[in-house]
């Protein structure tokens, strides 16, 4: 059988290929691509779908870092001590802190108070012993004894004299008090002290004073310096002793009952 075409089939035929292709491409005109492939269309899904996992773990990897963060101060405050946070808004006033009285700082005191305690009897006892061992009675002065008590040029001379050097210290000859320091007829200066069992001691001629009157002093504390003053013939010392009737008395006798020499 022959196949018999009109004059205007081919002309058709070309007319209905060019529609096909300008329905299958994009013109440059307006920028249209053809369509991508079918399998880079593939593989741009399987990209897109492995970004969005990527970007899903790691803000799932976030928000479990700050709720592990949050935890970990909840339980820092709660071993501190302090408030925790509801989670209701608004500032948690911090709940008042208690602390556990420590018996080791009322112990410690109490051993401190126990040392210082302990420190002081030692003190006291050290003080007590010394005071048992220390001389109560002095000779008044370093020197040479010149004249003794008695009769003396026709005259009752009631005291000792012992001579030195002007400024020779003066001390006390035993504890007492000081009832009168300062001039005296015949003495220039004296000085007088009353001992506990009301016997006075005396001490003139001297050349300076170093105690005033109503001062405590111990046996041996200076008390003076030796001088000329007075009704004198040289620089010495003139001691007496009134026992507590007032009555004068060989001062000799008195020193060398309490175990002192001149």
């Amino acid at each position: 059988m022959s196949h018999h075409r009109s004059p205007g089939g081919h002309e058709r035929s070309a007319a209905l290929e060019e529609a096909v292709d300008r329905a299958n491409t994009r013109t440059v005109s307006s920028h249209r691509l053809p369509p991508p492939p079918s399998a880079l269309r593939g593989r741009i899904v399987v990209a897109a779908v492995a970004v969005g996992a990527f970007a899903a773990a790691g803000a799932g990897q976030i928000g479990q870092a700050a709720a592990d963060d949050s935890k970990d101060v909840q339980l820092a405050n709660h071993a501190d001590g302090a408030a925790t946070f509801d989670g209701m808004g608004g500032d948690t006033a911090s709940a008042p802190q208690i602390l556990a009285v420590s018996k080791t700082t009322s112990e410690g005191s109490a051993e401190a108070a126990k040392l210082l305690r302990s420190q002081q009897l030692t003190t006291e006892r050290e003080v007590a012993e010394a005071e048992k061992k220390r001389p109560k009675f002095f000779r008044p002065a370093a020197g040479e004894f010149t004249s003794g008590y008695g009769g003396r040029w026709g005259t009752m001379h009631l005291g000792i004299d012992i001579a030195g050097p002007i400024g020779t210290p003066i001390v006390s000859a035993a504890d007492g008090v000081i009832i009168e320091a300062g001039p005296a007829s015949g003495f220039g200066l004296w000085v007088r002290v009353q001992h506990a069992d009301g016997t006075i001691t005396v001490y003139g001629h001297m050349d300076t004073i170093g105690v005033r009157e109503g001062q405590q002093v111990k046996a041996g504390q200076q008390i003076a310096r030796m001088g000329n003053r007075g009704f004198s013939t040289g620089p010495h010392l003139h001691f007496e002793v009134w026992n507590p009737d007032g009555q004068k008395i060989n001062p000799l006798t008195w020193l060398n009952a309490r175990g002192v020499t001149v």
